[in-house]
């Protein structure tokens, strides 16, 4: 059976029937989790093995685990960390890399021992004078080269862990002052000043197998449409970018996006992302979603069997060695993170 071109969530910390049989129907290409979804670790296994048993595969499980204000799990059981804005700022000069890195591969470590293989991260948005609250603190730094230098540690952080890194939002969401959530941003700026800034970060990181577009409009390349419905915008990520891993849409829910969620799921499709992603769970809006969206086409088969290879986890790490190692010699103030209790 072919696999369709959807993410979903699912409604609670138990699979229900309803929902085991609908995806097992739909087959989509994996699922996302979120805090109504976590609980314990042995609850979150139990329902990652569960999800994966309703599509017969190996398939894809993300989560939002960026730390800071964006994290799903949370203290005493797993780590909490600063946002990464604010990280960047307290470690030493030089050392960000080596401190994001070392973030990234124990977040991919308590991930994978819950069998959570892909998190959204890393952003590689370029905050400016009027980035909105929410993204400025997660972003990680203030220029497109150090952002692009840290971002490519939080991949490779998460890579060593056999995590698979979801790079967003392509082709940038820093510039807006506006939450795609609840409205749809808008950048004015110039094609040049997109491209030097914005664009570059995903540029230098285009090889990731995984990326994550922004409902945001880029007037200067098409005022009418935001990048995820935009088949300029998509060609430009292609192309220009040069970005070839699995493109999925940030999700189709949030109110960036209007009309009927079968039409958005549809126009992302035919704008050329390869994946939907739907996150709240809800059962029948799912089922249009994934009417919609229909099947993985050649390409995004090919992108998809790509990603997944890559979930190999390296050397077991050391844990307590490489919290010492981020306190002591690369943060500043020595508090770069609060362990669990």
């Amino acid at each position: 059976m072919s696999v369709g071109a959807a993410i979903f969530g699912c409604a609670g910390t138990v699979l229900s029937k309803d929902e085991a049989r609908f995806f097992a129907a739909a087959n989509p290409l994996g699922f996302i989790l979120f805090a109504r979804n976590l609980e314990t670790p042995a609850q979150i296994s139990a329902l990652t093995a569960d999800l994966r048993a309703s599509v017969g595969r190996d398939a894809i499980i993300m989560i939002d685990q960026e730390g800071g204000r964006v994290a799903r799990l949370r203290p005493p059981q797993w780590l909490e960390w600063l946002p990464a804005l604010e990280q960047m700022a307290r470690t030493r000069v030089g050392q960000g890399a080596r401190a994001m890195w070392i973030r990234y591969r124990l977040i991919a470590d308590e991930l994978r021992h819950l069998g959570i293989d892909t998190n959204c991260a890393p952003i590689a948005d370029v905050p400016g004078a009027t980035t909105h609250s929410i993204i400025k603190d997660r972003c990680y730094g203030g220029d497109a080269d150090t952002v692009a230098k840290a971002a490519r540690a939080v991949a490779e952080g998460l890579l060593a862990g056999g995590v698979l890194p979801v790079l967003k939002h392509i082709p940038g969401h820093g510039r807006p002052n506006a939450d795609s959530h609840l409205e749809l941003p808008l950048t004015e700026a110039s094609a040049a000043e997109l491209r030097a800034v914005d664009f570059a970060p995903f540029a230098a990181l285009s090889d990731l197998p995984l990326g994550m577009t922004a409902h945001v409009v880029y007037a200067a390349f098409d005022p009418l449409r935001c990048a995820t419905l935009s088949p300029r915008m998509i060609g430009l990520i292609r192309d220009e970018i040069g970005f070839d891993g699995l493109l999925m849409t940030d999700d189709l829910s949030m109110a960036a996006l209007k009309g009927p969620l079968a039409r958005r799921a549809r126009e992302a499709i035919s704008a050329g992302c390869d994946v939907v992603l739907h996150c709240n769970g809800d059962l029948a809006e799912m089922t249009a979603v994934a009417a919609a969206a229909g099947r993985l086409g050649p390409r995004a088969v090919a992108r998809a069997a790509r990603a997944m290879a890559r979930r190999v986890p390296g050397p077991e790490i050391e844990r307590d060695s490489l919290l010492a190692e981020l306190s002591e010699r690369l943060m500043v103030s020595g508090d770069g993170q609060n362990t669990p209790s």
